[in-house]
């Protein structure tokens, strides 16, 4: 058992299901979570665009959750495991990398985020990061 991918596929959970709770608790949860006035607003009109849009990445991290569950043998073994492996890692880190660099600009303005998402959900993905990566080099041999 992998600790370090029991943890990835932990936290790739948590995150799924915190975005469940925008989908569920509306505007409040995605100004919160730093989502933009825009999909807030969006929100409480009813759009679908949000529901969709946070659909879209529940779905996707929990997929992500399924993978590093896998990798630490908690499941059974998926395909394509080292494919989607380095490429869930990858994302995380240069998410959180490029996230650290949107912020020292004004593209959050111009997009809808503050500084602050930019800057605190930069360093959860890259801790998610960092987390994967060592529990894919540790498990690497075997997958």
């Amino acid at each position: 058992m992998n600790r370090y991918l029991i943890t990835a596929g932990i936290l790739s959970a948590l995150a799924s299901l915190l975005h469940i709770g925008c989908i569920y608790f509306g505007a409040s949860w995605y100004r919160f979570f730093g989502a933009g006035e825009h999909m807030a607003k969006l929100a409480e009109q009813g759009s679908l665009k949000p529901t969709m849009i946070t659909a879209g990445i529940v779905i996707v991290l929990a997929i992500w959750s399924l993978f590093a569950f896998s990798a630490a043998g908690l499941i059974i073994k998926l395909p394509l495991m080292r494919l989607a492996l380095i490429t869930i890692t990858a994302v995380y880190l240069l998410r959180g990398i490029g996230g650290i660099f949107i912020a020292a600009t004004s593209v959050p303005t111009a997009i809808g985020n503050s500084n602050e998402f930019w800057l605190w959900s930069s360093a959860i993905c890259l801790t998610f990061g960092v987390v994967h990566l060592i529990g894919v080099k540790q498990q690497w041999a075997s997958l």
